[in-house]
């Protein structure tokens, strides 16, 4: 990982040599500025680890440089370097926030054996900041951040497409992102200039869906009360997503192919053909191809469907962007940029997230919420990510009885057990078991009776 060094000094031999002699440990690279205020604005501008500034200095000096690094929450460790005879003005600087501060002239190698572990010290939040700006720059395409190649040649793809008015078909476990990836082909549409409209086809009832779709007439059936657009309408000139599209009612597939076909529907109770320009983009988190052979969708519309299709991969099939999308989700769900230690780095690397990218996102959004500290820690995700397997019911829940006489055979089961294992650790002895269940011996012997547990048994053991 590259590391960033400003030298801001007045002095140009100074900052020469100094930039020289850093520049031999190929990991950093230096830049240097000749006052304070030139050091403000590219500490602005740029993310730095290191900051190696003189004190006295025109236009802004060392002390005011601290200050407004400290004002502005500026990510960098300081280290200032002062004349002999100022060392108040440096011990200062100290308690403002510098991490170190060397009397001039410099001993070099003492300032490298500085850098060098306030660089140990500062790691885990360079490695954040590295993460942050990959999420900004070659790493994010369209609201989609990835690292894997696969993932990549999506993003050429989806460039492709943005060119043409082709119908796509997104197949992809649930929660890996398949919306954002028909969002992000219409955003690369250009010729697109209408809405992206979104429909779950899987929340709609049956006698829902057709007037969702393609609207409907005023009196088409009870409770329209007036005319309403349809879903194809409001998406004339842009993109319909329609998610889920495997659990569409048979009815409504034939329609649906008839749309693809012509573009041209009627709304439900009305005779005039509507026509719309729009592309179509279906997903699901099943294999259409598996339900058409299944005879559940239709051969034909699977085809219109089938035209060009995106298959995105599980989140465990591409472990390198969960640093990525963690670091995103957490600057998305902390303010207060908190930082993600290894450890918990580990955890999040090493599950397999059935739940993909959602799943992942719930997980930083609670590692931010149960967090106190700057930094997220293992113990601060979900049990399920570090292996914990949550607590089962030692009893079956038999839903086909009624709660009462579940309770009931739960506690005559558990009482039988408790006693009978109270006799074990007594022996046969059955005022010694009453005493360990602490109630009277003519209790214990009528329940024994009741539960008919042989005290022979327990002697023996």
């Amino acid at each position: 990982m590259e590391r960033r060094v400003l030298i801001v000094d007045d002095n140009e031999t100074s900052r020469q040599q100094l930039k020289k002699l850093l520049e031999t440990d190929h990991k950093l690279r230096v830049d240097t500025a000749a006052d304070g205020a030139k050091g403000l604005d590219q500490l602005i501008a740029q993310n730095y680890s290191i900051l190696i500034t003189d004190l006295r200095m025109p236009k802004l000096d060392g002390i005011h440089l601290i200050e407004e690094i400290q004002k502005r929450k500026l990510p960098v460790t300081a280290i200032v370097t002062t004349g002999h005879g100022r060392i108040d003005d440096a011990v200062h600087a100290m308690r403002l926030g510098a991490y170190d501060f060397l009397t001039k002239p410099l001993d070099l190698q003492q300032l490298q054996l500085v850098i060098q572990r306030a660089l140990r010290e500062r790691q885990l939040q360079d490695e954040v900041v590295q993460l942050r700006e990959q999420l900004q720059s070659k790493f994010s395409f369209q609201n989609i951040l990835s690292k894997n190649p696969k993932m990549h040649g999506i993003f050429e793809l989806i460039q492709n497409l943005g060119h043409t008015n082709t119908t796509v078909l997104i197949e992809g476990e649930t929660g890996t992102g398949k919306e954002l990836v028909a969002r992000a082909i219409h955003q690369s549409s250009p010729a697109r200039t209408g809405n992206f409209v979104a429909v779950n086809c899987a929340a709609l009832p049956e006698n829902l869906l057709e007037s969702e779709l393609f609207g409907h007439e005023k009196g088409a059936f009870t409770g329209a009360i007036g005319q309403r657009r349809g879903r194809f309408e409001l998406a004339d000139g842009g993109t319909i997503f329609l998610d889920e599209v495997g659990d569409i009612p048979a009815s409504m597939q034939a329609k649906l192919l008839r749309v693809l076909q012509e573009r041209k529907f009627e709304r439900v109770g009305g005779a005039e053909s509507i026509e719309v320009d729009v592309r179509v983009i279906a997903a699901t988190n099943r294999s259409l191809q598996k339900l058409q052979q299944e005879g559940t969708f239709r051969e034909d519309l699977f085809y219109r469907l089938n035209v060009v299709k995106i298959d995105l991969p599980p989140l465990r099939e591409r472990p390198e962007d969960i640093p990525l999308l963690a670091a995103h989700f957490v600057s998305k769900y902390c303010p207060d940029k908190k930082l993600v230690s290894p450890q918990a780095f580990d955890k999040l690397i090493h599950y397999r997230w059935p739940g993909n990218i959602r799943e992942l996102e719930n997980a930083m959004e609670r590692a931010c919420v149960t967090t106190m500290s700057d930094v997220i820690q293992p113990e601060n995700l979900p049990p399920a990510v570090l292996g914990e397997a949550p607590a089962s019911l030692p009893y079956p829940v038999d839903l086909s009885q009624p709660l009462t006489e579940l309770i009931r055979k739960v506690t005559v089961d558990m009482e039988a057990e408790y006693i009978r294992r109270a006799l074990k650790k007594s022996h046969g002895n059955v005022g010694r078991c009453a005493k360990i269940c602490g109630l009277s011996r003519r209790s214990i012997s009528a329940k024994i009776a009741d539960y008919g547990i042989d005290k022979t048994s327990c002697k023996e053991e």
